[in-house]
């Protein structure tokens, strides 16, 4: 008998509107969408399908205008502020296009930010082995390449043992060598980990990399693909 999988998020008719002066602006239209523990997955669409709204609302960060988002047995629609910010310290770990780290500090105590305030942190240490930097804990952010120091930011990201890590367009910044040893250190995590990865981009070549790809156009999902080739990050087609 296959084992069924418990859904890690649970999107149900998720909309989310703007309004620009007297004109409202639908960022999205009616997404139903569940995620599972353990998947890679990557939400392609162009600029302004909906991308990084949908995961802004998925990490708490942003609150549909209709519909409702479940984390596991927690309803996120609704939730104050306080229960979200609780949610994203406890359970969601975040990647940005831009690294975000204190120049001031050393690749260790940035990542060090992070596992003061954690509940059950990973050393420091561990989660820059993860991505390969355990030979730049001393390095300052000015020391480091763009590549390494998103690494840094991932290491930050991943040390607090999330359950889901959500990465908005991590290789933007980056060119195509970099990006791939950056994507390298995300499909680590998921594969050792066990984590939930959500990449969102716009790049379509990075794809290949995910157990299923979300395509996004004007607000709505127009395709899920389900990928049976999964590639390395080395292997990626630019």
């Amino acid at each position: 008998m296959s084992q069924i999988r418990q859904p890690v998020f649970q999107a149900h008719q998720l909309t989310k509107t703007y309004p620009m002066g007297d004109v409202l602006v639908h960022a999205l239209r009616g997404i139903d969408l569940d995620l599972f523990a353990g998947e890679f997955v990557v939400i392609l669409g162009a600029s302004g399908s909906g991308k990084s709204t949908l995961l802004n609302i998925l990490g708490g960060l942003d609150i549909p205008s209709s519909g409702s988002v479940r984390f596991r047995d927690h309803e996120l629609t609704g939730a104050t502020e306080s229960q979200l910010t609780q949610y994203r310290r406890e359970h969601v770990g975040f990647v940005f296009q831009f690294y975000n780290l204190v120049a001031g500090l050393t690749a260790l105590e940035n990542v060090r930010l992070v596992t003061d305030i954690s509940e059950d942190p990973m050393p420091a240490e561990q989660a820059l082995l993860l991505v390969g930097l355990d030979q730049r804990q001393s390095f300052y952010p000015a020391q480091l390449s763009g590549g390494e120091q998103q690494r840094v930011a991932i290491a930050r990201a991943i040390s607090k043992r999330p359950d889901v890590l959500l990465c908005d367009e991590p290789t933007g910044a980056l060119d195509v060598k970099t990006g791939a040893i950056v994507l390298d250190a995300i499909a680590r995590i998921n594969r050792e980990i066990g984590t939930l990865v959500v990449v969102i981009t716009h790049n379509a070549a990075i794809a290949g990399m995910a157990n299923r790809v979300i395509y996004l156009s004007d607000g709505q999902i127009a395709q899920i693909k389900e990928n049976q080739n999964i590639v390395s990050a080395s292997q990626v087609v630019w």
